[in-house]
C-alpha cells in the first residue's frame, strides 16, 4: 500500500470520492487531504470525517498569511481537536512568490510552529527559497517532534540537515522530472524510513504526465522513481513510506 501524504481534494475537479477509489484501485490506501486556509481545512475535514482512508490537515498556506489573526488561528485549533486532523498546515514560508510580506509570513508560521507544539500534531512545512528562515523559525519556536517538509526541492545538503533532525522528507512528481538531477541525488541521501511521498495534486503531475492535473493515484508513479534511485523494489519504497507516513502523522491505516 502507497499513502499519498500531500493532495488537496478541494482543488480537484472529479468528486472527492471517485478521486480516493480511483487511488485505491492504483494501491494508494490512505490519502492526506491539506488545508490552504480557513475555508480549505474546513473541506479537509468534512472529507476525513465521511470518507475512509482519509485524513486531514488544517493551517493557513504562507500566500494567505495575512489572513491569519486569532479568529481564524482559533477555528484552526477547533479543526485540529478531530483526531483525523492529523497536522498543522500546510504553512511555512515563501520567498518566490511573496504574496505576504516576509514578516508576516514568519509570524504566521511562528504560530502555526506553536499550534502544532501544543497539540502534538504534525507539522506540514511548505518551503520555497527560504529554508534559512525555515530552520530559524522551527528552532526558535521549538520544533514539534514531527516536522514534515512537503515537496522537497533542495538539495543533498539540505536534506542532511533535515535528516539530522529526525524530520521527513516528502517527494511529489518533481523527483521524476528529466531536468532535476540533484532532487534525485538528495532524493538517494534520505532514509526510506524518513522519507514519505505525496502528489501535490492537482499539482506537479509527474514525467510523463508534466503538464496534466495531477491526482493522488500518480504516487506510485513517483514511488517507481523512489525505488530506481534507492535501488530496491519498489515494494520496499511502498512499504518503508507509508511506515514513514503512518509515524509522520499517527495514521490508523486500514490493512491491504
Amino acid at each position: 500500500m502507497l499513502v499519498d501524504t500531500h493532495c488537496h481534494l478541494h482543488l480537484l475537479e472529479r468528486p472527492p470520492e471517485e478521486v480516493v477509489a480511483e487511488a485505491r484501485a492504483e494501491g494508494v490506501g490512505h490519502l492526506v487531504d491539506v488545508g490552504v486556509d480557513l475555508a480549505s481545512s474546513r473541506l479537509a475535514a468534512a472529507n476525513a470525517a465521511r470518507l475512509a482512508n482519509v485524513s486531514a490537515t488544517a493551517g493557513v498556506h504562507p500566500h494567505d498569511a495575512v489572513t491569519l489573526d486569532d479568529r481564524v488561528l482559533g477555528e484552526l485549533r477547533a479543526l485540529l481537536a478531530d483526531e483525523r486532523v492529523v497536522a498543522v498546515g500546510e504553512t511555512g514560508l515563501d520567498y518566490y512568490r511573496d504574496r505576504s510580506p516576509r514578516p508576516v509570513q514568519r509570524a504566521a508560521f511562528a504560530a502555526h510552529v506553536r499550534l502544532a507544539r501544543e497539540l502534538d500534531k504534525a507539522l506540514v512545512v511548505h518551503n520555497r527559497e527560504a529554508f534559512a528562515d525555515v530552520l530559524a523559525v522551527l528552532d526558535g519556536e521549538g520544533a514539534p517532534a514531527r516536522v514534515v517538509f512537503h515537496c522537497f526541492t533542495g538539495d543533498e545538503r539540505a536534506a542532511a540537515r533535515v535528516v539530522e533532525a529526525g524530520w521527513f522528507v516528502s517527494f511529489a512528481g518533481t523527483v521524476t522530472f528529466r531536468n532535476a538531477p540533484e532532487q534525485r541525488a538528495a532524493c538517494a541521501s534520505v532514509p526510506l524510513d524518513q522519507l514519505v511521498l505525496e502528489t501535490d495534486s492537482p499539482f506537479l503531475s509527474p514525467h510523463p504526465y508534466r503538464g496534466r492535473p495531477n491526482h493522488p493515484a500518480r504516487v506510485a508513479v513517483t514511488a517507481a522513481t523512489v525505488a530506481a534511485v534507492h535501488g530496491v523494489p519498489v515494494e520496499e519504497v511502498a512499504d518503508r513510506t507509508t511506515g514513514s507516513a503512518a509515524r509522520a502523522f499517527r495514521l490508523r491505516l486500514a490493512a491491504g
